[in-house]
């Protein structure tokens, strides 16, 4: 069964254009190296919860949004593979640099997780 790689990022939305533009480059690596699927999505419904939701995972402040994003891959070593690869690929360097990024990586959220059901 596939495994997939979750992120949840508070991004601000004047970065808009310059997250983008990093994730078709990243996302064109990890295609590259074997990715299946490469998603970003940006909150367009993501109300505020008391308990639990979206703002407050990633304590979501003013001029910010929501990205949901995941990854898919073959299995859990084929993403091991494909994330030691790109990880390691001379064209992400400018993006390990916290400072390149165009969120602030400190209140991202993210983790793999093996998938159950594909309907």
């Amino acid at each position: 069964m596939a495994y997939v790689d979750g992120f949840v990022i508070p991004l601000p939305k004047e970065n808009l254009e310059a997250y983008l533009d990093m994730s078709r480059q990243c996302g064109a690596i990890w295609k590259e190296y074997g990715a299946l699927e490469f998603r970003e999505c940006v909150g367009d419904d993501v109300p505020p919860g008391k308990v639990t939701s979206f703002p407050l995972s990633v304590d979501l402040r003013d001029g910010e949004a929501v990205v949901f994003s995941w990854i898919v891959y073959a299995s859990r070593a084929e993403r091991d593979a494909i994330n030691d690869k790109a990880m390691n690929d001379p064209r992400m360097a400018h993006f390990m640099d916290p400072k390149n990024l165009p969120f602030d990586g400190k209140r991202m959220i993210y983790g793999g997780f093996e998938m159950m059901i594909d309907l």
